[in-house]
């Protein structure tokens, strides 16, 4: 695929976690039409089974992950190339890899998996990574795009404590990167949007403000006077 597609342009996140009352594969390429509709650039999906019913409900390309929680192990987005061609087989344009130099179920490194997608699946590699140090290493490894969706949800990131975006990663990576950088991560608002675009951001990804009804519903009532009197 043309990466170029994404620039300048919102990556919608369609997923929900285990126990949330959309997760289903049917609900998710509802959400993914909605968003089509609604101007956005791409979707962002999680396992074959939404990315395959997403793929038949709009035309934006996809971004594949799929999430494996094995015990023992940190990294749990799209660890392994047989978790990516999942993925890329249910009809993804590019798959979206953990980069973080964290263990891995397989024994891959970072640099290793990419280099596998590109060679056996032939699409291109989304690096999601937490630091500054993750990002450049990322990129020197062969990754398409670099994208900040681990930033603050790490062991090595989490001293931030961020409430948005992590705006200075976006500006220290833009600056340096000869890759597209894609921010994801805690954008809640129109305005954090536009200040990511500001920061020198490709793209930028948005999930739980658009599509966690059940997030959106508790901001809502954590500011009732009902909520209040408690």
């Amino acid at each position: 695929m043309d990466i170029s597609q994404f620039k300048g342009g919102l990556i919608v996140s369609c997923q929900a976690p285990p126990g949330d009352p959309l997760r289903d594969p049917y609900i998710m390429a509802a959400m993914a039409r909605a968003a089509e509709l609604g101007g956005a650039v791409g979707i962002r999906a999680n396992g074959p089974d939404d990315v395959a019913a997403i793929r038949r409900a709009v035309r934006l390309p996809i971004i594949g992950i799929f999430k494996q929680q094995t015990e023992g192990y940190p990294v749990y987005i799209t660890p392994t190339l047989e978790a990516a061609r999942a993925v890329v087989d249910a009809g993804a344009d590019l798959v979206a890899v953990d980069a973080t130099p964290r263990p891995r179920v397989g024994g891959l490194s970072p640099r290793e998996l990419i280099e596998a997608i590109h060679t056996e699946l032939h699409v291109p590699v989304m690096a999601d990574i937490s630091t500054f140090e993750e990002g450049v290493a990322a990129a020197e490894a062969g990754a398409d795009i670099v994208a900040t969706t681990l930033s603050g949800y790490t062991e090595e990131s989490k001293a931030q404590a961020l409430r948005g975006p992590d705006i200075e990663l976006v500006r220290r990576l833009a600056e340096v990167l000869p890759v597209p950088v894609i921010c994801e991560g805690r954008i809640h608002t129109p305005e954090d949007l536009k200040a990511v675009f500001e920061a020198g951001a490709f793209a930028a990804v948005v999930g739980t403000a658009i599509t966690r009804p059940q997030w959106i519903t508790e901001q809502f009532v954590a500011v009732t006077p009902r909520r209040a009197a408690r």
